[in-house]
């Protein structure tokens, strides 16, 4: 199966188990329907599913057939989806446009997306949380920590704050580096590593896969920032040349187009040496090295 068909096809199983998850009722008195609109708008209909994608393929590895790691999948990217809605707000990157229509915000009201992101997020560890998930409550345990640790202060919410703090500020690129580790890499990272602990890896294997999350993670901001900077808003589905005009700390503002590709091309290959102790079981992880680098959107 060719990479993008892949791709697709974990995208529709997410999308469906994504639907059907933010349906369900339980005893008691309903959810406000405004907001489980909201979320549902935040979280389906759109987007490539790329981490739900990384858990599903390092749980392969192990063995892990997808509807064993589909949950898991499920649950980051409501991490995911409410980390765009609250990063969308006026008080954040103040966004009118993501996934090529209204944001959150701009479709409802500022008080029902954060309310949105806030239910998503939470959502994310109830889902984790069920048995359903993992049989083992051990493995489960350990994915609410890594989850946790990856979405948090020390994760992805303090790499959005070092982000806006860098906001007007000159930094250095191991600088750069650190916020973009946290704001996009740990998601990626987790994301990654939740599969390996879905088919109980070695700590070999595990610190194998992490050392290709985390070359990944980065070349996907290196290739987010060179989007803003060349693409265009039909393409990406968001505003572009937002970073330069907000005088946002970005390798592409530090090194320049040329330089940054180069760094691109040098993590993609650190990502695909990582991967070597897997073999060709690791094809579909090495693939999306190639579309993290060259995506358009």
């Amino acid at each position: 199966m060719l990479f993008v068909e892949r791709l697709q096809a974990h995208r529709h199983a997410v999308e469906e188990r994504l639907t059907n998850l933010l349906a369900e009722t339980r005893s008691g008195p309903p959810a406000p329907a405004h907001l489980a609109e909201a979320m549902r708008y935040a979280a389906l209909g759109a987007g490539k599913r790329f981490r739900p994608f990384l858990v599903i393929e390092a749980a392969a590895l192990f063995g892990v057939p997808q509807t064993q790691a589909l949950d898991t999948a499920a649950a980051v990217e409501c991490v995911h989806c409410y980390s765009l809605v609250h990063d969308d707000l006026p008080g954040m990157d103040n966004d009118d446009l993501r996934r090529g229509r209204p944001t959150v915000h701009k479709a409802f009201n500022e008080a029902t997306a954060i309310l949105a992101g806030d239910a998503l997020l939470t959502f994310a560890f109830e889902i984790l949380g069920r048995p359903t998930t993992h049989a083992d409550p051990a493995v489960r345990a350990e994915l609410v920590l890594g989850l946790a640790r990856a979405s948090g202060w020390q994760g992805m919410a303090g790499g959005q704050m070092l982000d806006l703090e860098a906001e007007g500020v000159p930094q250095d690129e191991d600088g750069i580096t650190k916020i973009q580790a946290l704001k996009t890499g740990a998601l990626i990272e987790f994301s990654v590593d939740a599969g390996a602990l879905l088919g109980r890896a070695s700590i070999a294997g595990r610190q194998s896969l992490l050392a290709y999350a985390r070359a990944i993670g980065l070349a996907f901001q290196v290739a987010d920032d060179l989007l803003d900077a060349e693409g265009t808003s039909a393409e990406v589905g968001k505003a572009t040349g937002k970073d330069a005009s907000a005088g946002k700390a970005t390798l592409v503002s530090l090194l320049g187009i040329s330089r940054a590709r180069e760094k691109l091309r040098s993590l993609g290959a650190d990502a695909i040496n990582a991967l070597k102790p897997f073999g060709a079981r690791a094809a579909a992880l090495e693939q999306a090295v190639d579309f993290v680098s060259n995506r358009r959107s």
